[in-house]
């Protein structure tokens, strides 16, 4: 029993000690005595000794706290630098098609053909602005390709509204062309072959007014050209229907949201296009 106690009573002495050394340590390390006064280098080695003799437990009490540190960090920094979740993978359809929504209020087009110029512009609807848009971009002579909403009578038209199928708008490219290396009939000629003009306010799976087949034309000649065009297609029994497509003049044309312009240009990876778009693209001959 002497020995019991006598060990209990060492064992308290030990732990006081270390208390002891511990808190002198921290003296040591954080309140030492600046270099040039008298005692400093006794404090120094009397520092370097205690290092030397660290007990275990505070080392690994030192690696548990900046552990925490660290992830705390690291899990902040997780938070604010990752990214958004991709809003915009498509799906096939019109409820798989998902485009990212946005608000900003789109500007109506300035791109203008100056008269005399030997361009003209003629502005086309055939369902999603993505596949003509693609279509017509691979076209030599077309030298600018713009998607946009028109025809509707809501002003700055967000996709947003678009999808509401209530603003009276269709998706649409605005054509710009030198007709001195392709005519208008030629464009409409692909056009035709582009979507299926039979079916009413819908191209595929994409169903809706905004998916309507029309020609807004800008100019009197234009108008002709387009009934003439259609006419003949009709007549050439290319397809087992009648053609649904509205004649009508060019109103306001919205641009689309940036992320739509050059959509498969920029997009080929995308599920949508690699199903849609790019066979359209080879069966045309354009890939």
């Amino acid at each position: 029993m002497a020995h019991v106690n006598g060990f209990c009573r060492f064992f308290a002495l030990f732990r006081k000690k270390s208390r002891i050394c511990f808190v002198r340590r921290l003296i040591d390390r954080f309140w030492r005595k600046p270099a040039g006064i008298e005692d400093c280098d006794f404090a120094k080695r009397r520092q370097d000794e205690d290092e030397m003799k660290k007990p275990f437990c505070f080392s690994a009490a030192a690696v548990i706290a900046l552990s925490s540190l660290l992830f705390v960090s690291c899990s902040d920094q997780g938070e604010t630098d990752s990214p958004p979740a991709d809003a915009s993978e498509t799906e096939v359809g019109e409820g798989a098609k998902k485009k990212e929504a946005e608000t900003t209020p789109m500007k109506e087009s300035a791109n203008q053909v100056a008269a005399g110029s030997g361009k003209e512009q003629i502005t086309l609807a055939g369902g999603c602005f993505w596949c003509t848009e693609a279509v017509l971009e691979k076209i030599d002579g077309v030298e600018d390709v713009v998607s946009g909403y028109i025809g509707g009578h809501v002003e700055n038209p967000t996709y947003e509204q678009i999808c509401t199928k209530t603003t009276g708008h269709a998706e649409a490219i605005e054509v710009t062309f030198d007709n001195s290396k392709i005519k208008l009939e030629e464009i409409l000629d692909i056009f035709w072959q582009a979507h299926d003009p039979t079916t009413l306010n819908q191209q595929g799976a994409d169903r809706g007014p905004q998916y309507r087949s029309a020609v807004f034309y800008h100019s009197p000649e234009q108008k002709m050209i387009a009934e003439k065009s259609k006419a003949k297609l009709d007549a050439s029994g290319y397809y087992s229907d009648p053609a649904v497509t509205e004649i009508t003049a060019a109103s306001k044309f919205w641009v689309a949201e940036d992320y739509h312009q050059d959509y498969y240009l920029n997009n080929k990876g995308d599920r949508y296009c690699t199903l849609v778009i790019t066979p359209k693209l080879k069966k045309l001959g354009l890939e």
